[in-house]
């Protein structure tokens, strides 16, 4: 039956970001589709873990601040969730922040900041995550890009740069891993109700024009992406690979 292929019974998911936004609604989705999930945040998860221990599902929490992490670090993220969970079938690189300033005044420190949160970690758990779904010849990769993957924005040079380079990265690594079982595909939010997009809803006349020209005429919320991770995750996608697929409510053709 088509619908099973949807399910992800069996199946251990490590989703970053966690704790609240984006990053909760997929993990909440992947248990509600039968994962279990390793929930890695610099904050305090539990609430998560609560959510997704309702389903029936297991949770473990991993602390982790992705600005200083480093790459073995990260490795022992995806160590620790195969010893907790007993196994690594899907990776969801969620995280992300941004910084706000015009080019000429973006300071060092944002744009390293950024770059290591909405990039180096990207890499540095999908390459630990990688290396043991190809050893078991099996894995979904699935990050989140944005909008701006397409797009070059206003006052976000730095996480203008880290979406185009995850939307590559997206398809590098589905080049190499494609033979070997592991899919990698990436989602692009539109604009979403959350904290990153809070500046923006607090703006009228930008919030007006944003609005004026998202076909949907909302925000996006969580909900909206839960079964876009689900699908990405599942059986149902195992020969789309290299894909960036927006989820903007019609965004981007207008």
């Amino acid at each position: 039956m088509i619908l099973d292929t949807f399910r992800l019974d069996g199946k251990v998911a490590l989703v970053t970001g966690s704790t609240r936004g984006l990053g909760q609604g997929a993990a909440v989705a992947l248990a509600e589709a039968g994962a279990d999930v390793a929930l890695l945040d610099r904050g305090d998860a539990s609430d998560t873990a609560r959510l997704v221990r309702a389903t029936g599902r297991r949770a473990h929490l991993i602390r982790r601040d992705l600005v200083s992490a480093t790459p073995g670090e990260l490795a022992g993220a995806v160590d620790e969730t195969l010893a907790e969970l007993g196994g690594l079938d899907i990776l969801v690189n969620n995280a992300g922040t941004i910084r706000r300033a015009p080019a000429a005044e973006h300071s060092a420190i944002d744009w390293d900041e950024v770059l290591a949160i909405n990039l180096d970690s990207v890499f540095h758990l999908s390459q630990a995550a990688g290396r043991h779904m190809i050893a078991t010849g099996r894995g979904r990769i699935i990050n989140v890009a944005s909008m701006l993957s397409f797009q070059g924005g206003i006052l976000v040079p730095g996480y203008t740069a880290s979406k185009h380079a995850v939307a590559g990265l997206t398809k590098a690594l589905a080049n190499e891993w494609a033979a070997a079982g592991v899919t990698v595909n990436a989602i692009a939010p539109g604009y979403m109700a959350t904290d990153n997009t809070a500046p923006l809803r607090a703006d009228e006349d930008r919030a007006a024009s944003i609005l004026a020209r998202i076909p949907a005429g909302r925000w996006g919320d969580a909900s909206d992406l839960q079964g876009a991770f689900v699908f990405l995750a599942s059986d149902a996608a195992s020969y789309l690979t290299g894909a960036v697929i927006p989820v903007d409510g019609g965004w981007l053709v207008r």
